[in-house]
């Protein structure tokens, strides 16, 4: 088949850019005209561009050529040998047969045979991309020959000076023989044409990791995960090889002196000392207990040491109590207290369960803690959730020394939340009631997680769509707030999510000033009064009285009922 075209104004919109160049004009129609191996023959004559096809050709071998890219597809190279020997015995002139050969003899690991094969396909095809590649692969890697290799790379990409993929592949080719600093040259190179290609960004982490640039590892790494919209094996190694980097990090970071130094800080702003001790036999990874409630001089930071990067939760408290200062100073600042009532409802709402444990021989003590241990664990989930996510903000953006250790630490507590629901035995002795809502706190955090350094960790919690909407819903207010927080207005979403989750019988926020005006004879004349709290009201049907009231409090409705 012969195809002529005039070299007129149409055959330029054909060929964009094209227009004063016969060679590229040449070399754009002979890429459109290629079939697989099969290149036409294109020349300009008489104001004429003319594509020769040779369709014989194609219809003959293309079935066979097919075949044989499946063979060495599957690694059947004996049979793979067979049929491209013959193939080229009925079309010498074919280069990406020749190709084909070479590429089989080196897997075999005849490497003289398979440079042979490649100079042929390069003599009938000096073009022919992938045997050059191969060749500055072999020489490479083979030959150890690096000069000669970087020649047959830099002419594929004379060839094709904006393939990202192909610097990438060079890249790859040098790193894997050890010659990081030149694999890191094409590696720059490629990501300067395209910073979104997953691949070159695990590279120049990897690159780094190597030549023991951790914190530039580190960043790739996460920008590495942050581009690859797959759950593969790029994915998980880019991840490894952030966890590795950032934990080689950690040694060479002195973060227990920025915690220190942040303490005296804030014992100077606030006027009273702060300790930080170890108590491994605390409930959560640390706690913060704050000097007026504990009846001390001082406030006091408690963490457990089998946390990787520790630092980070001492910092995590340590810009708690700072919130709590930023609310006290503006007379906002909030408790969030539990009651016996509120201990009561929570256990009538798990009556069912209650029965359902007694009936399995278990007794009523065990029940008992059981429960309580429910209903503090649901409420410390309650309280902390959203003020967490403004501390994480805090650490992330003030101390970037510390993001290494916010990571390693913040993917630990959420890889444990992360098995607290979704584990088999778990599940299945659990409330579920309590158990989605737990999840749902969790989520919440690996949505900030994700949103801080690209790791998405969602899909690993297992949740139903109900629960990550839900928890989605109520991580853009989230997002709304931290645009002008203003102080105190956490204590805002602690409860608006305890509303949305109906927690909100199981706790009570009351303003700190209003707690600490109270003496020990107001203490002293409500026990008296009522030692039970029996005649308590609960604020929570109080709060949904007061929402009724004004939102049916026009004209229309009885105000009676």
């Amino acid at each position: 088949m012969t195809i002529i075209h005039p070299l007129e104004s149409l055959l330029y919109d054909l060929f964009p850019d094209t227009f004063g160049d016969d060679q590229k004009l040449k070399d754009a129609a002979q890429r459109y005209y290629s079939v697989g191996p099969y290149n036409p023959k294109v020349t300009i004559l008489n104001g004429n561009l003319v594509v020769e096809i040779d369709d014989d050709t194609i219809i003959q071998q293309k079935g066979r050529y097919d075949k044989l890219t499946a063979l060495c597809e599957r690694g059947h190279f004996t049979q793979a040998k067979r049929d491209v020997t013959e193939l080229i015995k009925d079309s010498p002139q074919i280069s990406e047969y020749h190709r084909i050969l070479g590429q089989i003899l080196s897997e075999e690991g005849d490497q003289e045979g398979a440079i042979d094969a490649l100079i042929d396909a390069l003599r009938w095809n000096p073009k022919n991309e992938w045997g050059l590649l191969m060749m500055g692969n072999i020489f490479a890697k083979y030959k150890k020959d690096l000069e000669t290799a970087l020649k047959y790379y830099e002419e594929v990409l004379r060839i094709k000076p904006d393939d990202h993929i192909t610097l990438n592949n060079i890249g790859a080719n040098l790193l894997q023989n050890g010659q990081a600093k030149e694999a890191a040259n094409y590696f720059e190179r490629a990501i300067k044409i395209n910073g979104d290609y997953p691949n070159t960004q695990y590279a120049l982490a990897l690159t780094a990791d190597m030549q023991g640039n951790y914190k530039i590892a580190f960043e790739r790494s996460l920008i590495a995960i942050e581009k690859n919209n797959k759950r593969d094996g790029l994915y998980s190694n880019s991840l490894h090889l952030a966890i590795d980097a950032g934990t080689q990090l950690t040694k060479d970071i002195d973060a227990k002196e920025i915690v220190d130094k942040y303490a005296k800080e804030l014992y100077g702003k606030y006027g009273k000392p702060i300790e930080i001790i170890e108590d491994n036999d605390i409930p959560t990874a640390a706690k913060l207990e704050i000097a007026e409630n504990h009846k001390r001089n001082y406030h006091l930071v408690k963490f457990k040491s089998t946390y990787p990067a520790v630092e980070h939760l001492m910092m995590h408290e340590l810009i708690h109590l700072e919130l709590a200062e930023d609310a006290r100073a503006e007379d906002v600042n909030m408790l969030y207290i539990t009651k016996q009532h509120h201990k009561n409802s929570f256990f009538f709402a798990l009556e069912k369960e209650a029965i359902r444990l007694k009936k399995q021989g278990i007794s009523e003590t065990n029940i008992a803690s059981f429960l309580t241990a429910l209903f503090e664990g649901i409420n410390r989930q309650n309280f902390n959730a959203p003020i967490d996510l403004f501390i994480e903000d805090i650490i992330y953006n003030r101390y970037p020394n510390l993001r290494p250790f916010q990571f390693l630490s913040l993917l630990a507590l959420i890889q444990e939340g992360i098995e607290a629901t979704t584990k088999s035995e778990i599940v299945k002795n659990m409330h579920p009631g309590i158990l989605s809502k737990s999840k749902i706190f969790n989520l919440i955090n690996a949505l900030h997680f994700k949103n801080l350094y690209k790791v998405d960790l969602i899909a690993d919690h297992k949740p139903t769509k109900l629960e990550e909407d839900q928890a989605k819903k109520m991580y853009e207010e989230y997002l709304e707030y931290r645009k002008d927080k203003a102080p105190g207005e956490e204590y805002e979403i602690v409860q608006h999510w305890g509303n949305d989750l109906h927690l909100d019988k199981y706790f009570e926020l009351i303003p700190e000033a209003e707690h600490r005006s109270r003496t020990i004879e107001n203490v002293l004349e409500d026990i008296e009064n009522d030692p039970f709290q029996i005649n308590e009201t609960d604020p929570a049907e109080e709060r949904k009285m007061k929402q009724f009231i004004q939102s049916h409090s026009t004209g229309e409705v009885n105000m009676a009922v």
